[in-house]
C-alpha cells in the first residue's frame, strides 16, 4: 500500500474527515467510489471536496462523527494496483541510482516537500544532497535510474 496522506481532523458531525495530502495524483485517487484504507479499514469515498489546503472526504455507510473519530491522526493509504498512473510514483523512485551528466552522485533516499517544490534527497556515503525536483534538472527518469543535468555549483564537490 502507498501512503497518500494523513487524517488531521474530523469536520462537522456527519462523518466527514479532513486529510492533508501532497500525493502527486490526488485527482485520480479522490473520486467518488474509490477506496481508501485507514487502520486497515476499506472505505469507499461517498463525497469529496477541497477546503483550504485539505481534502475533505466522507465515506459510504458512515454518517456520524463518532464513526470517524478513530481515524484522527492516522495515515491514509491506497492500493496501487487499483489505479493506473501516467508516470512513476515518487515511492517507485526511492533507492534508484542518481546520475548527473553520466556521473553517479548517489542514491535517492527520499523526496521531501518544500514550500515551493519537491526536493530529491540524494545520499552518497556521508554526504546528502538536496536537489530541486524540477523539470529543468531532470534529463530522464526510468525504473532503473534517474539522470539529471545540474547547474554548476549545485553539488558541493571537493
Amino acid at each position: 500500500m502507498i501512503q497518500i496522506g494523513k487524517v488531521v481532523n474530523t469536520h462537522g458531525i456527519k462523518g466527514e474527515i479532513r486529510i492533508f495530502s501532497n500525493f502527486k495524483y490526488k485527482s485520480l485517487v479522490f473520486n467518488i467510489g474509490n477506496h481508501l484504507y485507514i487502520n486497515n479499514d476499506d472505505l469507499v469515498i461517498r463525497t469529496y471536496r477541497v477546503h483550504k489546503n485539505y481534502d475533505m472526504v466522507s465515506f459510504e455507510n458512515i454518517n456520524d462523527i463518532n464513526d470517524v473519530l478513530k481515524y484522527k491522526g492516522k495515515n491514509v493509504y491506497i492500493k496501487p494496483e487499483e489505479y493506473v498512473f501516467p508516470d512513476l510514483l515518487n515511492e517507485d523512485l526511492i533507492g534508484l541510482d542518481v546520475y548527473d551528466n553520466g556521473k553517479l552522485i548517489g542514491v535517492l533516499s527520499a523526496i521531501k516537500q518544500n514550500v515551493n517544490q519537491e526536493l530529491l534527497v540524494i545520499k552518497n556515503n556521508d554526504k546528502e544532497y538536496l536537489i530541486p525536483y524540477v523539470e529543468e534538472f531532470i534529463q530522464n527518469i526510468s525504473k532503473e535510474k534517474i539522470e539529471l543535468n545540474l547547474i554548476e555549483g549545485l553539488l558541493d564537490e571537493d
